[in-house]
Order: structure tokens, then C-alpha cells, then sequence
């Protein structure tokens, strides 16, 4: 240590004493000339196997630059061109410190608060990603982009013209449409249980849901039975597919209701788009994390997801807005903390402003 030390401040003597002599006395070229060999011949001293140029060496080599104008012809261990680059880098690495100085790079963090609340908002619903999470945020009152969120967050063909039309009618008849079809789930001692949904498409709500383990014509007839019933729920398509339960006796029944059925074709689920969206959502927020034991333990669970699914879970395609509405809860004083509220026994969870007493 005391050696290196010892080592460059005999390299500043050397260079104090050149530029002196460069400055006032008349030969001025063999001085420079011994001074710029001497302090490279420190260098071959130090017994290093390849030689290294400190910074120390390389700011004196700029110095010899602005002051010595055939400094180039008396370079050993270093091409000239490298000493120019020296100075360039120099150059950059003093403006990059001036500009930086005090002053923050890039956006400004949020506070802790906030990411600590993302954080633990993706930590509590494993499913969830950067949308779901954001929407949580605003019904806080929470005004952050979703590119922020997604920043935060732990790192957890058809045919064409068939297509364009089939996408237009739905859109120009949203308000109008329910759709309704089946999945399947087994049970813990592998007997397959149904699960028949009926969705709204204009606001993405689940109007019912019933378990059976015999599907067939007659148990959907008495399911929708029960929606046309409700006057707010009567729609103008419902639409379902080719399945042996979807039979023509429940296509008359479903016209007497003065409803029009539109099938899809055959192997199209994209057709009904929105009901296969459900149930890879009901699968990935509940279904892939409980092993049903029977009918009645589904349908507990089924009823209970479809409440938080309706009243409070955010949606992509909704504005972030669940399908019934949901206030935003407000921050009402300076005290108040946010509260987490489960839901589905806690697999899922919604989040309030409370004051803390």
C-alpha cells in the first residue's frame, strides 16, 4: 500500500517538475522528451508480467496532450490513438457527473406506501397480474398507470371473413346477448361433476350457475327456465353450442321465450369467446387451487366465487369495473389505513380505506 502510494507521488513529482521546466526553460522538447520516458519506465518497474496504466498515468498523458504538441512520437506502451480515446472518455465521464448532480434519474419512485400495497395486493392473489392489481388501485382512489404497477409487481388461425362477421354481431348486439355452456370438474374420488354458467355479455355477469351430475336437456331447460323468468335478465340471443344437452326440444323452448338461438359452429369455442374467458377464469382463481369432495361443496364454492366475481373483481374489459357496481372507497382522513378484506376464504381479497380508531 505505502509502496504504490509511495509510487505516485513520484509520477506527480515527475510531472510538476516537466511541465515546470517545459514552461521556462529553452529546451523545452528534450525535457518533455525525458520526462515522458521516465514516467513510462515507472511503469516497467513495478514488475507486473503486462504492464498497467493507472488513471493517475493516464491524466498525465492529457496533460502532456494539451501542453507538448509531439507527445506521439515518444509513446511505448500505448498507441496514440488509445491516449486520445483517454481524453474523450475523460471528457464524458466529467459532463456525465456534472449533469447528474443532484438531480434524480428516470421517474420518480412512488412511495412506499403504494408499492408495498402492490406488493402485497400480488402476494395475497397469486393469480392476479398487473390489470387486476391496478384495478384494485383505483377502487382505492389510487392513481397510478398500470405500466407502474406492472414495474412493481414481484417477477411471479381462423377464417377471416367467418371472423369479421361473427365479431360484428356481437358487438352491435352485446346488450342483448347471454351465453351458456358447460365444464367439467372431478371430484376427490374421481366422479365427474358439471357445471352449467349462463353469462351476460354486455356487463360480463354471471346470472346463474348449477351443478348436476347428469347433464342433459331437460336439467338446462329448467336453469335458463329460471333467468327468463326475471324479467331484467330476458335477453335477445343466447348463444351455445353443439353439445348433445343443447338439443332442438331446447331450441323450441327457448323461442317461446321470444329469444333467438345462435349456435356456434362446430368446433369454434372462440365463437363464445366470453363463456370460455369465464371458465379459464374460474379454473385459475379458484378451481386449480381446492379439490372438490361433491355436489353440494362446489356449489357452496361456485355461489361464492360468483358474488366476488359480480360485486367486487376488477375487469380488463370493463374499465377496470366489476360487473355490478362498486363505489370507490375514499381516503377520508390522514389516519386511515387500508384494510384487506378476504373473500373465497381468503384465496382472493378486497381492499378498503378505514380509520383506525
Amino acid at each position: 500500500m505505502f509502496k504504490n502510494l509511495l509510487q505516485i507521488i513520484l509520477r506527480i513529482i515527475f510531472l510538476t517538475i516537466g511541465i515546470f521546466l517545459l514552461l521556462f526553460r529553452t529546451n523545452k522538447s528534450i525535457i518533455a522528451e525525458n520526462t515522458a520516458l521516465k514516467l513510462q519506465l515507472s511503469i516497467y518497474k513495478e514488475n507486473n508480467p503486462r504492464p498497467k496504466i493507472s488513471n493517475i498515468n493516464r491524466i498525465i498523458w492529457i496533460a502532456f496532450i494539451r501542453l507538448w504538441k509531439d507527445w506521439k512520437k515518444f509513446t511505448i506502451l500505448f498507441k496514440p490513438d488509445t491516449a486520445i480515446k483517454w481524453h474523450k472518455n475523460g471528457f464524458k465521464h466529467y459532463w456525465t457527473k456534472i449533469s447528474q448532480k443532484n438531480k434524480n434519474i428516470g421517474r420518480p419512485w412512488k412511495n412506499k406506501e403504494i408499492r408495498s400495497l402492490i406488493r402485497k395486493m400480488a402476494f395475497d392473489n397469486i393469480t392476479w397480474g398487473a390489470p387486476r392489481v391496478h384495478g384494485e388501485l383505483l377502487k382505492l382512489g389510487i392513481d397510478v398507470s398500470e405500466r407502474t404497477v406492472s414495474r412493481y409487481l414481484p417477477k411471479r388461425n381462423i377464417n377471416g371473413e367467418k371472423t369479421i362477421t361473427w365479431i360484428t354481431f356481437l358487438k352491435n348486439q352485446t346488450k342483448g346477448i347471454i351465453a351458456t355452456d358447460f365444464f367439467t370438474i372431478p371430484t376427490i374420488s374421481f366422479k365427474n361433476l358439471y357445471v352449467l354458467f349462463i353469462i351476460n355479455h354486455f356487463k360480463r355477469k354471471i346470472l346463474h350457475v348449477e351443478v348436476t351430475y347428469n347433464p342433459g336437456t331437460l336439467f338446462v331447460t329448467n336453469q335458463l327456465e329460471k333467468v327468463f323468468d326475471n324479467k331484467d335478465n330476458k335477453p335477445k340471443y343466447i348463444i351455445f353450442d353443439r353439445g348433445s344437452a343443447f338439443s332442438k326440444k331446447l331450441k323450441e323452448f327457448i323461442e317461446s321465450y321470444g329469444v333467438k338461438v345462435k349456435q356456434t359452429a362446430y368446433k369454434s369455442p372462440w365463437q363464445n369467446g366470453i363463456a370460455e374467458r369465464w371458465v379459464g377464469n374460474v379454473r385459475r382463481d379458484l378451481l386449480d387451487h381446492a379439490i372438490i369432495f361433491n355436489k353440494k361443496h362446489l356449489k357452496v364454492l361456485l355461489d361464492e366465487y360468483v358474488d366476488y366475481y359480480n360485486k367486487d373483481r376488477t375487469h380488463y374489459s370493463l374499465n377496470k369495473e366489476p360487473p355490478e357496481e362498486r363505489k370507490i372507497s375514499k381516503k377520508l382522513s390522514e389516519n386511515a389505513k387500508v384494510v384487506t378484506l378476504p373473500r373465497i376464504s381468503g384465496l382472493h381479497h378486497k381492499y378498503i380505506w378505514k380509520d383506525s380508531a
